[in-house]
């Protein structure tokens, strides 16, 4: 039986919600998937997408906190919002709300955009 999209976003977000969050991308990003942060940059490539989060990932010291608030699903789309609080090895701290939009084809994300909450 065919997985609806929000049972897929579901499956994605308890993932990250446990700290899985490279296996959550390494599952659910396609080939070519394209991400956006914050800051309005742009990686292209499930290559280079990896190696972008696993080094953010590797920084990272003590995970405080990720939160799942809502997600939601419409058409090809799903969206999640996440309270997501690490304290870094360089001795900096993250708090951020973010609204993560990803864009479904074929049960893969092929684009994904980071929103500030």
């Amino acid at each position: 039986m065919k997985e609806t999209l929000q049972e897929l976003s579901n499956d994605k977000n308890e993932m990250i919600t446990v700290g899985q969050i490279i296996e959550a991308a390494e599952k659910y990003f396609a080939p070519h998937v394209k991400t956006i942060d914050f800051d309005g940059s742009i990686t292209e490539g499930k290559h280079a997408t990896m190696k972008k989060l696993q080094d953010f990932v590797g920084a990272i010291q003590t995970v405080n906190e990720i939160t799942l608030h809502r997600s939601a699903s419409y058409d090809n789309a799903s969206f999640s919002e996440y309270i997501f609080s690490f304290e870094m090895k360089d001795g900096s701290n993250i708090h951020w709300h973010e609204i993560i939009r990803s864009i479904w084809e074929n049960g893969q994300i092929v684009k994904e955009q980071y929103f500030r909450g």
